[in-house]
């Protein structure tokens, strides 16, 4: 198992070469980037802003939206901000994409977002609140009607045994 570890690396770094000598590597190696590697059309190349991966094929705009915590104003906002055009994700510069991370790293989102409201939805439970007893009963606290609707909430229909229509 020794020996494998040990064997010169030269022969698999041929094919990355960009046509150079395999045999004089030299101790920098130039790697072709310029494109995005395609598989079956797809681009790998994918663009992380705050801490999630947003599409590339779409507009900055939607593909922010993909951030929890950031919908269509906020998106609209922070490229208003950024006197940013609104192009596909894809086409944004490295200095753009920047700017744009540190943008968006202003705003409470993802965990911490999810964080602050687990802790108001939990203070609203200790002190049995009507909105607090709501959550705990697991139906709707914001007035909405539960005789038709509200099946988020309340999860499938449960059949009631013995419940059978009278004949007439």
């Amino acid at each position: 198992m020794a020996q494998t570890l040990a064997m010169p690396l030269a022969p698999s770094l041929s094919l990355i070469c960009n046509g150079r000598n395999p045999n004089a590597l030299s101790n920098s190696l130039s790697f072709p980037i310029a494109s995005p590697p395609k598989v079956r059309g797809l681009s790998i190349k994918s663009v992380r802003v705050g801490g999630v991966e947003v599409p590339n094929n779409k507009r900055v705009e939607y593909s922010l939206q993909y951030i929890h915590g950031i919908g269509r104003t906020r998106a609209r906002k922070i490229l208003c901000d950024l006197n940013l055009e609104n192009k596909i994700t894809k086409d944004l510069s490295e200095e753009e994409l920047i700017t744009l991370r540190d943008e968006v790293t202003k705003y409470m989102i993802e965990g911490d977002l999810r964080r602050f409201n687990a802790l108001a939805i939990r203070r609203l439970k200790e002190i049995q609140c009507y909105r607090g007893m709501r959550h705990i009963q697991g139906l709707p606290c914001r007035g909405q009607r539960t005789k038709n609707n509200c099946r988020t909430l309340k999860g499938k229909r449960v059949a009631i045994a013995g419940k059978k229509k009278a004949p007439r």
